[in-house]
């Protein structure tokens, strides 16, 4: 409780000393904003998007609102939250790792000048509420969030056994309840909004709702999954080219559809779990035709629970839409949608484990969706989550928002570069609230991100330098249309994605000057984000942080030893 208060309190320090700056002009009404997040969704999941799944609900705010074709996340679950929240690279802010600093995951602690973006909004009264998934440091309330279901068990959907509302731990979910975490979690943010109205009608609110589908283990309901029974018995070759043929009906500029890389597996090894789902399984995306009758079943089967999760996800984020309307505040929310990362090729066993004699999608197992069904999901780019090729950094993102987006621009495409760490500085500047020079004495960097305010009302390219990537060893920077990127100890390539989003084209040898500029770009911008994120930090905090990364190595060696016997 001690330390609560205390964070609580360093809250209210950071609020009062954005009292009495100088504001960008206001609009004459602030927009609510709302936040949707999906988990592992790849970019072609949703039906505006080219997906045969059924995603009425979202395909409905793309049709009155704009679809961004070119925008990324950071390739993983924590380091886009850290990104989206606040508006610095997740390593700026110590959320992802830098080798040598007390970074990542685990270890990685904000500096006092990276608020939540809810910090930066109680300047303009803003009301906050945050509901699902979390997997930043701290905790919702004590960031200044003001209501929080916050669901930490990420791999029970049906009974979830640590969660809590308002920083405060509640009873593990028994089994047999109903509960399923898709569905709660948007019931708990229909009952912050309901609770908006009563209370609060006269104040703008932050929403933001954190879905933990369709992340592994794959869960759903058996109605749901029933939808997609015989959907995807033609395979992921068959899924994926019609998928791409929809893109192109839909307006995406599509270039040939590269080939499924047939070699590229899960990034990480697990193969007693790959023998543990039993003989359906397989861990490469093989061609179709070259699976056994029952491994084509078993496939089959764990698209069609993908798809169940995305559906309910849908359905859900349609309950939330008609609170909005029944609030009145549809026109005045921006609504943002968006996935934290692409789809998954993780395939592992953890929690509860998996029991291969139980209905698929049920408590009692735990599938992965695999490579195969990945490359569907990330249809028309290559690779998956972790790696930042553009399977595992694209994702679909849907802005809606009546009162600000003009009337002739509603369902249009935009086709500007965008990034995660645009969202901050796009709500703050519809929220008519300037980045602080100061916060509790300590100078405020600028945010990586730009506004995207004016792609609201034209396709136009939103100026800036280039967007910067880095997790676990994979590189990629872009400029302009050019990207140069690496997978962990591989060379450098080079594409130009304006004729090659599918990164088939390597033009590192024919450009070698072009790719030597880039390069330098990308090692320059590293040292300045780890001098940022070092800025804070004392020695002693550099010196332990150097132990623990020597300590990791050591462990990480023995293990490969032991295993290579």
């Amino acid at each position: 409780m001690i330390a609560t208060c205390g964070k609580l309190a360093a809250v209210v320090a950071i609020v009062a000393s954005l009292t009495g700056r100088t504001f960008a002009q206001s609009p004459s009404k602030p927009p609510n904003v709302l936040i949707l997040l999906a988990d592992d969704m790849g970019y072609s999941d949703l039906g505006c998007y080219g997906s045969e799944i059924r995603t009425p609900n979202l395909d409905a705010l793309a049709k009155d609102g704009l679809r961004f074709t070119q925008f990324y996340n950071t390739a993983r679950c924590w380091p886009t939250r850290g990104a989206l929240l606040t508006g610095y690279y997740a390593q700026q802010i110590r959320r992802d790792t830098l080798p040598g600093l007390p970074s990542g995951n685990a270890a990685g602690t904000r500096p006092k000048w990276a608020p939540l973006l809810p910090v930066l909004l109680k300047s303009k009264d803003y009301r906050a509420y945050h509901s699902g998934k979390w997997h930043i440091d701290s905790k919702p309330i004590a960031t200044g969030f003001d209501r929080s279901y916050h669901l930490e068990d990420a791999g029970r959907f049906f009974s979830p056994k640590i969660h809590f509302e308002d920083d405060r731990p509640l009873p593990p979910v028994e089994r047999g309840t109903g509960y399923y975490s898709t569905t709660e979690i948007a019931t708990r943010m229909i009952g912050y909004l309901k609770e908006h109205a009563e209370k609060h009608a006269d104040k703008p609110f932050f929403a933001y709702t954190a879905f933990l589908s369709p992340h592994f283990p794959l869960h759903a309901l058996q109605a749901d999954i029933d939808k997609y029974a015989d959907a995807y018995v033609k395979g992921w070759d068959a899924a994926r080219q019609a998928r791409h043929d929809r893109q192109k009906e839909l307006g995406f500029e599509m270039q040939p559809l590269p080939a499924i890389e047939r070699e590229i597996g899960a990034p990480y090894k697990f193969p007693d779990a790959i023998a543990r789902f039993g003989p359906g399984e397989v861990p490469l995306p093989k061609p179709w035709d070259e699976l056994t009758a029952e491994q084509k079943r078993f496939q089959a089967t764990k698209m069609a629970i993908h798809a169940a999760m995305v559906d309910r996800m849908d359905q859900e984020i349609g309950r939330i839409v008609d609170q909005l309307k029944r609030m009145k505040s549809l026109e005045d929310t921006l609504i943002i949608f968006l996935s934290d990362n692409g789809a998954s090729a993780e395939m592992m066993i953890r929690d509860d484990g998996h029991d291969p004699s139980a209905p698929p999608g049920s408590a009692d197992t735990h599938l992965c969706l695999g490579p195969g069904w990945s490359a569907v999901a990330n249809t028309p780019f290559r690779r998956h989550k972790t790696w930042v090729h553009e399977g595992g950094i694209s994702t679909s993102m849907i802005a809606h928002w009546p009162a600000g987006i003009p009337a002739s621009q509603k369902g249009t495409l935009r086709h500007t570069p965008g990034h995660v760490v645009d969202v901050v500085p796009t709500v703050l500047e519809l929220a008519g609230v300037e980045r602080p020079a100061t916060i509790a004495g300590v100078e405020v960097p600028p945010f990586s991100g730009v506004s995207l305010r004016t792609a609201f009302e034209t396709d136009a390219k939103v100026a800036r330098d280039s967007i910067w990537w880095l997790h676990e060893g994979n590189k990629a920077l872009r400029q302009g249309d050019f990207k140069i990127v690496m997978a962990k100890d591989e060379p450098w390539q080079l594409y130009d994605l304006s004729k090659d989003r599918g990164e088939t084209t390597d033009l590192s040898k024919s450009m070698p000057e072009k790719l030597t500029e880039m390069k330098s770009a990308w090692e320059r911008q590293t040292e300045s984000i780890r001098a940022l994120a070092a800025k804070d930090l004392t020695p002693e905090d550099l010196r332990r942080a150097e132990e623990a990364a020597a300590r990791k190595a050591v462990s990480k060696k023995a293990a490969a030893k032991k295993k290579a016997r």
